[in-house]
């Protein structure tokens, strides 16, 4: 299934700015190495850019992963004037199987967003544009994992409407400690 690549518009809240999530670009490569020299952000993700290199075999993952229709990789931005937009997280949906009836989600913010809502916001984005884009295909279900230690991650999902379904053993080398999954149903009509 070719899935058109979007731009989903978040609205602010009181005091805070709006969110633009829309597909990676070859001009989002300093912020994503910047992000990823956070020492938080190395604590848990397992895919970084380090230098600009890598940033543009990670970008070239991301632009494979929406061709195959596999993953669907979002920068999230700070939607403020285009020339002053800033990127504050990154917002994924991994659909290996584009028959099944369960898909992935993950994100991560950047250590200057944190404790704004930029992750819940955009979380809501990407699981509002899955549910929507992907029900004719039969999605049902959306699986959000994260380490058992990542409390922030965990509170996120809650409050995302993502509640606790189970809690899972490590299986190196993708999830090297024990986890949580969190599971969001479609709603039916």
């Amino acid at each position: 299934m070719t899935v058109p690549a979007p731009t989903l518009r978040v609205p602010p809240p009181a005091g805070l700015p709006a969110l633009l999530l829309r597909p990676w670009r070859e001009e989002d490569v300093p912020a994503l190495v910047e992000a990823c020299r956070d020492p938080a952000m190395r604590r848990w993700i397992h895919q970084r850019a380090d230098d600009a290199d890598e940033g543009l075999r990670w970008l070239e993952e991301q632009r494979r992963g929406w061709a195959t229709g596999v993953r669907f990789a979002f920068a999230v931005l700070e939607d403020e004037a285009p020339e002053s937009r800033r990127l504050v997280g990154n917002a994924v949906l991994k659909r290996p199987r584009p028959d099944a009836p369960s898909a992935e989600v993950g994100y991560w913010t950047t250590a200057h967003a944190r404790g704004r809502g930029v992750a819940p916001r955009a979380l809501e984005a990407l699981t509002a544009w899955a549910f929507d884009t992907f029900a004719a295909a039969g999605l049902e279900r959306l699986d959000l994992f994260h380490q058992l230690a990542n409390e922030a991650s965990c509170r996120v999902a809650e409050k995302s409407g993502y509640p606790l379904h189970t809690t899972v053993p490590p299986s190196p080398p993708a999830h090297p400690a024990p986890g949580h999954v969190h599971v969001r149903r479609a709603a039916r009509p």
